[in-house]
């Protein structure tokens, strides 16, 4: 079985192709402010979205969607927040999850839009 690491690029790359086929545009993979971290950054018509992948194999214990604490989502917040500073988008911001779940014949994708909201965190 390939490590965490690998198999968090797969389920990266899934979801970029996932998107794409979704008439998303991809703006950034892994944008980096500090120790914080997006792992994809896209276009969905008027949204700028935030989406949170979180990838796991087959023997998983809990929906990867679910291991999303609060805690994660406010940096989410807090990285979001300083993409949009350096970046000057002027769209209304959406925080999306993609679980991507590897079995050996295959993968499946649960794209959640609207995962959770700024102020509920």
């Amino acid at each position: 079985m390939a490590d965490s690491k690998e198999i968090g690029k797969l389920g990266e790359d899934l979801s970029v192709d996932f998107l794409i086929n979704k008439s998303y545009k991809i703006v950034k993979r892994n944008w980096r402010f500090g120790h914080l971290e997006l792992d994809l950054i896209a276009i969905d018509g008027a949204n700028l979205v935030f989406v949170e992948v979180k990838t796991r194999s087959a023997d998983y214990l809990v929906e990867p969607e679910l291991s999303l604490t609060k805690k994660q989502q406010r940096f989410l917040i807090q990285a979001a927040n300083a993409f949009i500073d350096m970046h000057a988008y002027d769209m209304n911001a959406r925080f999306d999850i993609i679980s991507v779940v590897i079995h050996p014949e295959g993968h499946l994708i649960n794209h959640i839009e609207d995962a959770f909201f700024p102020y509920n965190s």
